[in-house]
């Protein structure tokens, strides 16, 4: 939501002061430009990226029209489940808990949570941990040390789209340069002509300059960065998974597990000790746990 106020605000910004210059907006209004940069950016994207990446991109900005998934109210879910399933392990055994990670999606658990299970990754990452605590012969430090890696593998491969990103919009400038010296080539071929049909494809020439370096540092290169930050939420909720299940698989008390992955949570979007308290109790009376 905030990203689509921005590219309003940049957009207004910059033709209300051209406008309030007396600038003629038609001369803006360059598709040949446009179609010289886009299509380049677009075709060095082709040229460096393979397709899953292409995807990643395309999935990230999507992400940012939706909005961070990583809310006070999924933390506060995600604590839930763990304490949850902690429990379970606890007192029901490792028979109940192998048979509530075969099928997650149908599990007494994770199905009272459908936004943790939109995770794909989150659900993995929780449900290969038990899997693999429950084969025996791991010690609790090995399964922390694999999380580790497979959080790690994953963030590095949520970073590969934005680089591809960034690389895009560094270009731009070169672009609108490439776009620019074009229209002075036409322009000398029109040298002799009506000095108003020269000013026309001078001004065009310049408005290639203008839309690299407007399309890299006030479009691609944020959204690059919005995707970024995406992805470190990412990365630091995955380090609260890992802290709850870490603790768990030593053997600690699930309050101690789940306090420890509350503490890992962002202050911002931490829920407090009291709030944690009266959700979990509202779960077992069968209520709505408390958003916070």
């Amino acid at each position: 939501m905030f990203s689509i106020i921005g590219i309003v605000v940049v957009i207004g910004s910059i033709l209300g002061g051209f406008l309030l210059e007396k600038g003629n907006i038609k001369v803006l209004i360059q598709p040949t430009e446009v179609l010289i940069i886009g299509g380049a950016a677009i075709g060095t994207l082709l040229i460096a990226n393979p397709l899953h990446i292409l995807k990643g991109m395309v999935a990230g900005l999507l992400a940012i029209l939706k909005g961070s998934p990583y809310t006070k109210k999924l933390y506060l879910e995600t604590l839930l489940l763990l304490n949850d399933l902690f429990t379970m392990g606890r007192k029901e055994g490792a028979a109940k808990l192998e048979k509530e990670i075969e099928d997650p999606a149908q599990g007494q658990v994770f199905s009272k949570y459908p936004a943790f299970l939109k995770s794909h990754f989150a659900t993995d990452y929780i449900c290969d941990t038990i899997r693999m605590s429950l084969a025996g012969g791991v010690t609790p430090f090995d399964l922390e040390q694999l999380m580790e890696m497979d959080a790690e593998v994953h963030h590095h491969s949520e970073a590969k789209p934005v680089a591809a990103l960034t690389t895009v919009a560094d270009a731009l400038p070169g672009l609108g340069i490439v776009a620019a010296v074009l229209g002075v080539v036409i322009t000398m071929g029109a040298l002799g002509g009506p000095p108003e049909e020269i000013g026309k494809k001078v001004a065009a020439a310049l408005v290639g300059t203008f839309l690299g370096i407007l399309l890299c540092y006030g479009f691609i290169g944020p959204l690059a960065s919005n995707i970024s930050k995406i992805n470190e939420e990412a990365d630091e909720y995955h380090k609260v998974l890992r802290a709850g299940m870490g603790y768990y698989l030593k053997g600690i008390a699930p309050i101690l597990a789940i306090e420890s992955s509350r503490r890992m949570i962002p202050p911002h979007l931490r829920p407090s000790s009291k709030e944690l308290e009266e959700s979990i109790k509202a779960a077992k009376a069968g209520g709505a746990p408390a958003n916070g």
